[in-house]
């Protein structure tokens, strides 16, 4: 059994979405002017954030799982396993939420 890590529910529902290939709810998520930056490439806004669903996580069969997570205010800085066709491994995702949307997710390069 998979233990449950307490996120806030915009974090939880972006998981959610990505896990079941729900990209109207992914997007939906994000404020208008959200954004996802990706090791530095910058998605902002709905139609980024719908074109880097299809390229790097929905349309690349994506599954991802938090494995631990630290909220501070309203960021939430989670550890997490992804597998898709695009990478494989352990990253970590950085969350900004706004009342029940996100403002921004945030993969930082890593060394």
């Amino acid at each position: 059994m998979t233990e449950q890590i307490d996120v806030p529910a915009p974090v939880s529902a972006f998981v959610a979405a990505i896990n079941e290939a729900d990209t109207e709810g992914f997007v939906a998520l994000f404020l208008p002017d959200g954004l996802i930056s990706d090791w530095g490439t910058e998605y902002r806004g709905s139609q980024r954030v719908r074109q880097w669903a299809g390229s790097d996580a929905i349309g690349a069969g994506a599954q991802m799982q938090i494995r631990s997570a630290k909220t501070e205010g309203a960021v939430t800085t989670v550890r997490f396993d992804w597998r898709s066709s695009v990478f494989t491994g352990e990253s970590t995702g950085i969350f900004t939420v706004d009342g029940e949307h996100l403002a921004s997710f945030v993969i930082p390069p890593e060394h």
